[in-house]
């Protein structure tokens, strides 16, 4: 039996409160971001016509008593699309179970959350495009007669055993609408796209979150992070925290316009909220490629990055501002790319711009 001193058995214990001291903050972080989520519609920031559409939705359905049809919120990352989802079981007062598509692998994983279904239930899958093939099949008879059929046995003496469930609404979340398949979509009832923020919008919920994580935020302030914020509230968010860190390390707590700009310098987000990764995508391209094209496995090796980085990171952002062409030959960088660079093309860059359309996104890998 080995014996420990007291300093050891000591110094162990303080290791233990450590261990969970930095548990407890990072449980306290995922709360704090969690408290920013709106709690209901009149709350919700935005969306002005999904938010119309959908109070329609659920008005009608507690009108009648009955739970709405399932509902599809479509579009890019961070827009508030889980969001959404609690808040239609909060409006309908009902219970919510959250999965993702990945998730659901098997048939009998859907089954079993399915079967657990109390009646009047929100079922929120998220990434619904990727949920497994076998799985979306039973999905479908689920969405419309709620009923699932299991399979028990094999080959010839295999039998299928009806299971009835309970009458539930189911919210999918997609930034891949493209990705679903017909028979899935045509399912949906009422389907939402989500649109990028307006920088005023965005003022309006950096106001909001401010409020509550208590952090005297200046009315200029709010609008300079808005700015550099890709029209994403998650992204405002984010990036209100870190100027929050900021301002209590090296101010005196109150986020001013200068000192959103000098913390946002210290993140490497710049006035157009393009981060290191982007800077150094376009400063190849430019510097490098004399603009391109060149491929997008090119690129990524140039710049270090992982080829799925470049085109569902970078790219997305840049094409939507118009610095990044993508093109049957591969990526271009456009002229606001040079500018906002401060480099000046070169003649073959000005026509690579100019001789393929830049709405093709079907380019050369």
């Amino acid at each position: 039996m080995m014996e420990y001193s007291d300093e050891e058995i000591f110094a162990g214990v303080g290791d233990r409160i450590d261990e969970i001291a930095s548990a407890q903050a990072i449980v306290g972080d995922n709360e704090v971001e969690s408290s920013l989520r709106p709690k209901n519609l009149a709350e919700f920031v935005g969306q002005v016509r999904v938010r119309e559409q959908l109070e329609l939705v659920l008005g009608a359905a507690k009108l009648r008593g009955s739970p709405p049809d399932h509902v599809l919120l479509a579009g890019p990352p961070g827009l508030g699309k889980t969001s959404l989802s609690m808040i239609i079981a909060s409006e309908l007062g009902a219970g919510l179970r959250i999965t993702s598509g990945p998730a659901l692998e098997r048939a009998g994983d859907l089954a079993a959350m399915l079967s657990n279904l109390t009646e009047g239930d929100v079922l929120f899958i998220d990434e619904i495009h990727r949920i497994a093939r076998p799985a979306e099949e039973m999905l479908y008879l689920a969405m419309e007669d709620f009923r699932v059929d299991v399979i028990v046995g094999k080959g010839p003496g295999a039998t299928s055993i009806p299971l009835e469930i309970a009458p539930f609404t189911l919210v999918g979340a997609t930034t891949r609408s493209g990705q679903l398949t017909s028979p899935l979509r045509d399912r949906f009832g009422f389907t939402a796209h989500m649109e990028f923020y307006t920088a005023e919008e965005l003022h309006r919920v950096l106001t909001r979150s401010a409020a509550i994580l208590g952090v005297e935020l200046l009315s200029e302030a709010a609008m300079e992070i808005a700015g550099r914020s890709r029209g994403t509230p998650r992204i405002a968010n984010r990036l209100l925290r870190r100027v929050r860190d900021y301002a209590q390390v090296r101010a005196d707590g109150r986020v001013t316009v200068d000192i959103a700009r000098e913390a946002l310098a210290v993140y490497d987000v710049d006035a157009l909220g393009l981060d290191r990764l982007d800077r150094a995508v376009l400063t190849v391209l430019c510097k490098s490629f004399g603009g391109g094209p060149v491929g997008l496995t090119t690129l990524a090796v140039a710049v270090g990055e992982e080829p799925t980085t470049v085109e569902e990171v970078c790219e997305p952002f840049l094409v939507r501002v118009g610095m990044l062409a993508r093109t049957p030959r591969g990526r271009v960088a456009t002229q606001l790319a040079w500018d906002h660079l401060g480099l000046t093309p070169s003649a073959s860059a000005t026509a690579a711009v100019t001789l393929f359309d830049p709405m093709d996104d079907e380019p050369q890998g």
